[in-house]
């Protein structure tokens, strides 16, 4: 007679009530023991309760702590725990949120995969010390977005934050018209010079639907 057997613990952290279950339940009917929480908060009393081999989570949570944000905690606390980002962000983005701050984790668009079976093997590869990418192409104005450099990405992420020239100028220590030749160049490299709407608030959306909330941290 087999006394209990050794299940594999993952943590699944998202948002969506509707993708949540569907990510548990994959990862139930592959003989995971599933522990699930809707923010960061409610997933770090998770951690400390459950001891999970693998942590899944969306990186926009829709509050702070952010799933990157989670993910560092958890690595401080239990180097041990695989960590894995699901995420609607490109690779890209993803890893310009991370910034090196979760060694070895992996990222999966949630558009690349093709069905939770798939979410479920590339969780396997994680655990098995094999980093995975599925990913989707990033081209178009999203793609320029990416390719900005980090004073021209931090530059949109204010503009998208609601705030003029002035106050940008004020919050980066440079003059107003350092600003505005930054603004002109974002507006050119994403292609938005000619937009019919004001480039401003195109620039802003394109920001925060590749990025997320534009005000974390201000």
């Amino acid at each position: 007679m087999v006394v209990g057997m050794w299940r594999r613990r993952v943590l699944v952290v998202e948002d969506h009530a509707l993708m949540r279950a569907l990510v548990a339940d994959a990862f139930a009917q592959r003989g995971f023991e599933i522990n699930a929480a809707s923010s960061a908060v409610e997933a770090l009393r998770l951690v400390a309760a459950t001891d999970p081999d693998l942590l899944v989570t969306d990186i926009d949570l829709g509050s702070r702590p952010n799933g990157v944000e989670l993910a560092t905690i958890v690595r401080q606390r239990a180097p041990h725990v695989a960590v894995m980002f699901l995420s609607n962000l490109s690779r890209e983005a993803a890893a310009a949120q991370a910034r090196d701050a979760v060694e070895g984790a992996s990222f999966v668009n949630k558009g690349a995969i093709g069905s939770v079976e798939e979410l479920v093997d590339a969780a396997e590869a994680v655990l098995a010390d094999r980093p995975v990418e599925h990913l989707t192409g990033t081209t178009g104005s999203q793609g320029a977005l990416l390719a900005l450099s980090p004073a021209q990405r931090e530059t949109t992420r204010l503009l998208a934050a609601g705030l003029t020239n002035a106050e940008i100028a004020r919050r980066r220590g440079v003059s107003v018209r350092a600003v505005e030749k930054s603004v002109e160049r974002v507006f050119h490299a994403l292609g938005l010079a000619q937009e019919g709407i004001a480039p401003r608030v195109a620039a802003a959306t394109l920001y925060t639907a590749t990025y997320g909330d534009p005000g974390s941290g201000l």
